[in-house]
């Protein structure tokens, strides 16, 4: 059964809500402290956890219960969504503003003027403890955010408005943990659904929020999402090139087999490391590799790009992985193998043109 605090009209959330966050950011006045120390009717609440998108929200004191509804210091929660604040001493009033909405509310009323309209608190802040003191839901909903109440682990949970910045491509997992192993988190997200990329988790995941308010990390090689930065890019490119440098000196095999790793020629040792790191699935000659991406001048060239080169008479017959440090990663020699070598003036003759395929 959802707690009569979680049933509060949408009108009145709004203006209470805004009204409260206010005042865990007004300064605690001495009179008020010594009033409402311990105001009647007040619980505590301590048995209820509050989390906020996911994580536990630390508050200063245990919530409190009045009426039926948890309030919680909400300074930090309310500041975090930037909100402007300034306080009248003299009045004991708070103006709170962030984006459209403004705010005034005094301290103990029972309204609140919410862009010139005045609203019903369903429950007044207070001062508890030294700490001004909100109601939860009033707060939350006021600033778009949707409040849930989990009765099994006796938790209210607030999820922010989801700030969309990636589609999902590839249907993908979402998993409790930046391992494919780990477990799941509800249904596969299915390609065209949006996310909100909270943070890359290393150059192979992603922490995400659905619009369903669920949170898990996300596979983030390419082909999952259409999500990029250049922090991403550097750190996806070392693991490329790491992941080829584990073949140094095997043996250079003209048409070997793109299904085994005992040889390689230029094309099937690029498909290989791309496909392993990345799982983008390159054809399997040069000549159409060169058709993959997006043109890159030698000036731009990025630690991951693929170098093309003329050779055995074809206009593209050689490719490698420019390593960074004017450095190919490559094969072509018997003698050699897979090696790492200077992007040298001798190759740059037979350079054609350069890919950017992620």
């Amino acid at each position: 059964m959802i707690p009569t605090y979680l049933r509060h009209t949408r009108k009145a959330v709004l203006a209470s809500s805004l009204a409260a966050a206010i005042l865990a950011s007004a300064p605690a006045m001495p009179a008020l402290a010594a009033e409402d120390a311990a105001p009647s009717g007040m619980e505590a609440a301590s048995a209820v956890a509050v989390y906020l998108d996911g994580s536990k929200l630390q508050t200063e004191i245990d919530p409190r219960m009045v009426d039926g509804s948890v309030l919680v210091p909400m300074r930090s929660l309310f500041e975090a969504q930037g909100a402007k604040l300034s306080w009248d001493g003299t009045t004991k009033t708070v103006t709170a503003e962030k984006a459209n909405t403004k705010l005034i509310y005094r301290i103990g009323d029972s309204t609140a003027d919410l862009n010139g309209q005045v609203m019903q608190l369903a429950v007044p802040g207070r001062i508890a403890d030294g700490y001004t003191l909100v109601p939860l839901r009033f707060v939350s909903e006021s600033l778009g955010s949707k409040v849930d109440w989990d009765e099994a682990a006796r938790a209210v949970r607030i999820y922010s408005p989801i700030e969309v910045n990636a589609t999902i491509q590839w249907g993908v997992n979402l998993r409790n943990a930046p391992d494919a192993a780990s477990e799941t988190v509800g249904e596969m997200l299915p390609k065209g659904e949006k996310i909100q990329v909270m943070r890359e988790a290393g150059a192979l995941w992603l922490e995400v929020r659905t619009q369903d308010q669920r949170t898990g990390y996300i596979s983030a090689k390419p082909k999952y999402s259409d999500y990029s930065s250049a922090t991403l890019r550097e750190q996806q490119a070392n693991e490329l090139i790491a992941y080829g440098m584990t073949y140094l000196g095997t043996p250079y095999e003209f048409g070997a087999s793109p299904d085994q790793t005992s040889t390689f020629d230029c094309s099937s040792f690029v498909k290989r490391v791309f496909s392993e790191v990345l799982d983008i699935e390159l054809p399997r000659v040069s000549y159409d590799q060169a058709t993959q991406g997006q043109e890159v001048a030698l000036s731009d060239l990025q630690k991951g790009d693929l170098l093309f080169f003329g050779a055995r008479g074809l206009e593209i017959g050689h490719v490698g992985i420019y390593a960074g440090d004017n450095q190919i990663l490559h094969t072509y020699s018997v003698k050699y193998g897979v090696k790492l070598e200077e992007f040298s003036a001798s190759w740059k003759e037979r350079f054609v043109t350069a890919r950017r395929v992620y």
